[in-house]
């Protein structure tokens, strides 16, 4: 078999590796409703499972991104998936949140394996045209993948158990290291100094920890004052504040510390010289904060479909198809006119039809809304996650030398996944804190319901993360309903703020330039 053939055999084994990762972080949304009947855990719980796999992924893609430059970039994959696919057994097996999201962890830590070792593999095999080729199949891959877990979830989760969406991912992962053992061919950074800067590693992952925590945990113990603190803390002054102070004095002291040893001539976590660069400064800039609207809708939707529309996880995977879909027809878009039009300008255009979709979701969004309201502006949404994705990547790693093509993945996977965890952390906030908002404002006009109970209503209805509404039918038909228009009002609020963060990604993409032609882009 010809040498090419089997790189492009070996994209497509990489390719899946990324869809595993990618389809973990969506297929356990539709399956949350049955998660939290099933292992009785909160609204804030429910921001845990999803965000604690997020925020270990995003705290530690810098690690491994070095790693896999100096000890081999297809072992590191190959190790991220055994990781990968062990935790997900756990996770399947898992008695309880507490236990559900330590094996979330642990899948965090495998897929910051897989990541960066997957665009280092693909960067350091593929050269000029077939790298552009290369990319647009990886950023395919996550716009569809996005969408098609949800589907999967839906269908495991209705059919079998939502124990069932975690254990899809063992097969898949044995076809994955046989397929990478075959026809992916390792690759490391020639020379490179096998120490690893671990200061800026620890700094690194108390950053990210601290703040997506912060950004989490806010609405329960309170932004400033505390009424309700966790049993390890005694002060009246909620712990948030200093969590933050926390997270800026460790952002301050990674940057001054790398800095250091790059002057030194020392290993650094960070590409610092690299950020010199212009389109990999600029486009990863762009690329985080794209990131954190671009998959915000995933958190809140299928919560709102199940819960509000009342439709089973399969329905609900179904209708976020749609979003797939569109994903797959932006690759074929991309494909078609890719070497017509610079590809900033097809980023610029993803991110356009990025908020126009989410506008039209959010407009479609009400306690009677019908399926077929939704599936346009989802297919919108996901055409512009299609272009937008794999065109960014392409920008932010073109000029990267390909001795450092590991930690110029690395960088640009954790703008990525930083901006994807602030988005998920920042998202859930509003959807929870404004649907006890709502609902306690809707109720209190209700004066035949006690205070306490309407009290009682409204902390169920955040807690359960909206689980509990159609057993309300059954005792207040009343706040069944205004639960069902508070519900829909925060998902809606959600899909605007989505929609704001990539209008702030958009005016990011100005610093890019992007007036040359494609072929400009496609010399390495």
């Amino acid at each position: 078999m010809s040498n090419s053939r089997t790189r492009w055999i070996g994209l497509v084994f990489i390719s899946i590796s990324v869809a595993l990762i990618i389809v973990d972080s969506t297929i356990v949304n539709v399956a949350i409703p049955s998660i939290v009947k099933e292992l009785d855990i909160t609204s804030t719980q429910v921001q845990w499972v999803q965000e604690t796999y997020t925020l270990v992924f995003a705290s530690l893609l810098l690690v491994f991104g070095t790693l896999a430059d100096r000890f081999g970039r297809r072992r590191l994959l190959l190790i991220g998936v055994v990781i990968f696919a062990l935790a997900s057994v756990a996770a399947a097996l898992a008695g309880d949140g507490t236990l559900l999201i330590a094996s979330r962890t642990v899948q965090g830590i495998g897929g910051a394996m897989i990541l960066p070792a997957s665009l280092s593999i693909i960067n350091a095999t593929f050269r000029g045209k077939e790298r552009a080729i290369a990319f647009a199949v990886w950023g395919s891959t996550i716009g569809g993948m996005a969408a098609v877990g949800p589907l999967l979830g839906g269908w495991l989760t209705t059919y079998f158990s939502w124990r069932w969406a975690f254990g899809i991912n063992v097969p898949l992962g044995i076809i994955i290291v046989i397929g990478v053992l075959i026809f992916v061919v390792e690759s490391r950074e020639p020379g490179a100094p096998k120490r690893v800067d671990v200061v800026g590693a620890i700094l690194s992952v108390v950053l990210f920890a601290s703040l997506v925590f912060g950004l989490i945990e806010g609405r329960s113990y309170g932004w400033w004052l505390s009424d309700k603190p966790p049993a390890f803390w005694t002060p009246a002054i909620s712990p948030i504040p200093f969590v933050f102070a926390l997270a800026l004095i460790a952002g301050a002291a990674f940057v001054l510390w790398g800095l250091r040893r790059q002057r030194d001539g020392k290993t650094t976590m960070l590409a610092f010289g690299l950020l010199k660069i212009a389109s990999f400064r600029n486009g990863n800039i762009a690329a985080m904060i794209v990131s954190l609207g671009e998959f915000g809708i995933i958190l809140s939707l299928p919560l709102w479909l199940q819960n509000v529309l009342g439709y089973d996880a399969l329905q609900t995977g179904l209708v976020i198809l749609a979003l797939a879909i569109g994903a797959f027809v932006a690759s074929g878009f991309a494909g078609a006119f890719g070497n017509r039009i610079s590809p900033v300008l097809i980023v610029r255009v993803g991110i356009l039809t990025e908020i126009a979709g989410l506008i039209l979701v959010a407009l479609a969004i009400s306690p009677n809304a019908q399926w077929w309201q939704v599936v346009p502006g989802l297919f919108v949404y996901g055409f512009g996650v299609g272009c937008a994705t794999a065109q960014l990547t392409g920008v932010v790693l073109k000029d990267v030398p390909l001795e450092q093509s590991g930690q110029g993945s690395g960088t640009q996977s954790t703008a990525r996944q930083v901006g994807s965890a602030l988005g998920i952390a920042i998202l859930g906030t509003i959807l929870f804190t404004s649907l006890g908002t709502g609902l306690q404002a809707r109720l209190d006009a209700r004066t035949e319901i006690p205070a306490a109970v309407r009290e009682q209503i409204v902390t169920l209805v955040v807690d359960s993360a909206g689980t509990v509404i159609p057993k309300l039918d059954a005792q207040s038909a009343d706040a069944a309903a205004d639960a069902r228009a508070a519900f829909s009002d925060a998902t809606r609020y959600s899909a605007y703020a989505a929609a704001g963060f990539l209008v702030l990604g958009f005016l990011a993409t100005l610093s890019l330039g992007g007036s040359g032609r494609r072929e400009e882009h496609l010399e390495a």
